[in-house]
């Protein structure tokens, strides 16, 4: 079954190397083998406050039962990224990684890996409250997010694993692009979904 799906990236970055994996359904012979539905939206909106490019994001976000985060050097810094993962966790939906910095852009060759975006994001449970957690770089700690609240763990589909305290890079799955992404993304997708009772 097709899953609409919503590719987190650094636009500025990567939106070339985005494109090859968002459009790699085109060459099949429909979008349901290819196992997803492109239903992201881009960080250059223009914008006149943050709480304007949240709604925007959050229409992104709406109806896609998965969030794809395509990392490259630089995308597990962008705040909007975190946002849309950070937002997808508290809704529920399926969540992954594909690492695509090894994807050439046009005449450049490949980038350089950068770090895991869902090894940078976290929570912490307390009395049956999940906190959500960022890993500031610059101060390098790990601070409260910002942007998105804390959920009761009721609301969240997830197999925490007994993790009382964790990295999102332990519950949800790490897949490479050069490894064959384009016959494996749509499977990739199913299993993020299915993880998170999609």
């Amino acid at each position: 079954m097709a899953r609409r799906t919503f590719f987190s990236f650094h636009y500025q970055r990567d939106v070339h190397r985005a494109e090859i994996v968002k459009n790699s359904w085109v060459t099949k012979p429909n979008r349901e083998e290819a196992g997803f539905f492109n239903s992201s939206v881009f960080e250059s909106k223009q914008r006149t406050s943050d709480d304007a490019l949240k709604r925007f994001l959050d229409d992104g976000l709406f109806n896609c039962s998965v969030t794809c985060v395509l990392a490259g050097n630089q995308t597990a810094w962008r705040r909007w990224v975190r946002y849309e993962l950070l937002r997808s966790f508290v809704e529920g939906k399926g969540l992954l990684a594909v690492s695509i910095h090894a994807v050439p852009r046009f005449n450049q060759g490949p980038d350089i890996a950068g770090p895991n975006p869902l090894s940078l994001l976290g929570y912490e449970l307390k009395d049956q409250t999940v906190y959500l957690k960022e890993w500031d770089g610059q101060n390098q700690r790990w601070i409260w997010s910002p942007d998105v609240s804390s959920v009761p763990l009721a609301k969240l589909p997830y197999n925490l694993r007994g993790l009382p305290d964790a990295t999102f890079d332990r519950i949800f799955s790490t897949y490479d692009w050069s490894t064959n992404g384009y016959q494996n993304i749509g499977q990739w997708i199913e299993n993020a979904a299915t993880a998170a009772g999609r």
